[in-house]
């Protein structure tokens, strides 16, 4: 599409308040609008699939305020004049997984993260499918790497220590009259676009493996080879590992500004002091454009998508043990989304979801009753007796998507030490352990650095009680007895445990911390009852007062004073 038909579609939709400009190849949109969704709107329309062009959308919103970014309270030079080789900006599946592949080299690799944890945006609030990627078309980045890096599971699960399993997934068609065309196109995708395990299955052969599925359900395109991860137990073992293997983690620590001479960066300027690195990879997630933008190498925008997801209790878990979702099936709110559907968690819970809802808002990860009921009301039509009575928790993302709907996986364009892995979004923790292979040795071969004799890609996480049989549990108490005090009934997590989280290699002590390493917290009751055992456990481990420990920030208390002034009556 050239520009001048770019904006006649804008000015047909708009009446002349957006236009279009071709610059610096880039399609710079400019304008004032009020409603978001038609800004959104506009970008659509610029895009072009399959395009190198992309769309940097500048079109302001009326009367809004400008969304700050959140940086972290702390203050100090830990960081000042640190220089690295390799410095990743952003502590999601993305970043762990490059520092983890580029430990494999002689490189100094620092990972800049400014949450309190990891996987605290879009990686670790998502559904945890790991797509077969028969929804993906040849000649995007998705494709390209979706069926490499779904084979790859396995091994990088076992060598990681993460739960994962192959669930399959069906996508279930209620109209029978359409088999003959979903045929055809199931046996493009598995004859075509190499989607290898694509078949048709019927109505009452799925219904024989899952009796929960609707009795509409009168075929689907099955594909076993997708499966259920635990996003964030994935990111900290790819953290952990990169850390053991020489790699270092900032958490608390924002990128604020950079030095750039002549298109090179030259210097970092964060909270914590300022960094030289060699080489920066932009792994921002929401902020990926911001931070092109700090790096004087903005050519991509992008626009903020909520997804809501709610967990069900296990025994809703032990009734439905695959991926499923009625294909057609649509409710407001779901045009962008694979909609997850229903899915058996790799902790053995289910999961529904997401939604998918454009939004101004970057690190706005509120969950509303309208996404709740969206997501439930079409999620029903697969299976009848779903019921919000189930629900636990819920939690809701933001993920990061370019208005061309693909990665951008690629060295800047005006500087020359910056590499964008941008606009990951659904299937990027699928495609993850692909995608930083070849990041990391694009960036060796680079910075011509030599391999890491002394890797060791095993990381073992701490022992899962819940998951042993009684002679494994007596063996590992009679070594240990904090493993014989059980803190958390509802997933039977103990003392010993607790203490494995917080002596890891990257030790986040908080209440949410050491719940998404080991799960204390993650049952029916939500730390109803244990969150004060976790809490005292953290505060004993430090050496500090109770009301030193956090919920999962600086920002968050748990305990504020002591009722009667000492520690042994709060």
């Amino acid at each position: 599409m050239n520009i001048n038909d770019i904006n006649r579609k804008l000015n047909k939709k708009f009446d002349g308040r957006v236009t279009a400009e071709l610059k610096d190849g880039c399609i710079v949109l400019s304008g004032e609008l009020e409603d978001w969704n038609d800004i959104v709107d506009a970008g659509m329309t610029a895009a072009t699939p399959h395009s190198s062009t992309h769309v940097v959308n500048d079109i302001v919103l009326k009367n809004a305020v400008p969304e700050k970014m959140h940086i972290p309270s702390v203050q100090d030079d830990a960081l000042d004049g640190e220089k690295c080789d390799v410095l990743i900006i952003g502590g999601g599946i993305s970043g762990c997984s490059i520092a983890r592949e580029l430990a494999r080299y002689k490189l100094s690799i620092l990972v800049l993260e400014k949450e309190a944890d990891l996987a605290l945006g879009a990686s670790g609030r998502n559904d945890g499918e790991v797509h077969p990627g028969v929804d993906l078309s040849k000649g995007t980045l998705k494709h390209k790497y979706i069926r490499r890096a779904n084979h790859m599971y396995g091994d990088v699960c076992r060598e990681l220590d993460v739960p994962f399993m192959r669930t399959g997934q069906y996508a279930c068609f209620t109209h029978k009259s359409w088999l003959p065309f979903v045929w055809l196109y199931a046996q493009w995708r598995r004859n075509v676009d190499g989607i290898e395990d694509t078949r048709i299955v019927l109505g009452d052969e799925i219904r024989k493996q899952e009796p929960e599925i609707s009795k509409d359900v009168a075929f689907a395109i099955s594909n076993p080879s997708s499966g259920s991860v635990s996003p964030y137990n994935l990111v900290i073992g790819y953290a952990e590992n990169a850390v053991d293997n020489g790699a270092k983690i900032s958490l608390n620590t924002a990128v604020t500004g950079m030095k750039v001479e002549n298109g090179e960066i030259k210097a970092v300027y964060t909270n914590r002091g300022t960094v030289y690195p060699k080489q920066v990879i932009n792994c921002a997630g929401v902020y990926a454009d911001v931070v092109a933008q700090m790096a004087q190498d903005r050519f991509f925008s992008i626009h903020p998508r909520r997804g809501t997801n709610s967990i069900l209790d296990k025994k809703t878990g032990a009734r439905f043990n695959t991926i499923a979702s009625v294909v057609g099936a649509q409710t407001p709110g779901h045009t962008h989304t694979k909609g997850g559907g229903i899915l058996h968690t790799a902790h053995d819970n289910l999961l529904i979801g997401p939604d998918a809802v454009e939004t101004p808002e970057r690190e706005n990860t509120a969950t509303g009753p309208d996404s709740i009921e969206r997501v439930f009301a079409k999620q029903k039509i697969t299976m009848p007796n779903l019921t919000e009575r189930d629900i636990i928790t819920y939690f809701t993302g933001v993920r990061a998507p370019t208005y061309e709907e693909d990665f951008i996986i690629e060295t800047g364009r005006k500087t020359k030490n910056i590499f964008h892995v941008a606009g990951i979004q659904s299937p990027g923790l699928t495609t993850a352990p692909a995608v930083a292979e070849d990041v990391a040795r694009y960036m060796a071969q680079k910075l011509g650095a030599e391999k890491n004799e002394g890797f060791d890609p095993i990381r073992h996480a701490p022992p899962h009680l819940a998951a042993m049989d009684d002679e494994q549990r007596a063996q590992l108490i009679k070594e240990n007895p904090d493993y014989g005090v059980i803190v958390c009934r509802c997933e039977e997590v103990s003392r010993g445990e607790i203490l494995d989280a917080l002596r890891s290699s990257v030790c986040v002590p908080t209440v949410d911390g050491v719940k998404k390493r080991v799960r204390p917290g993650m049952g029916r009751c939500q730390g109803g009852f244990c969150s004060p055992l976790v809490t005292q456990i953290i505060a004993e481990y430090l050496g500090v007062e109770l009301t030193e420990v956090r919920k999962s920030s600086e920002q968050s208390p748990i305990v504020f004073k002591s009722k009667k002034g000492s520690r042994e009556n709060d």
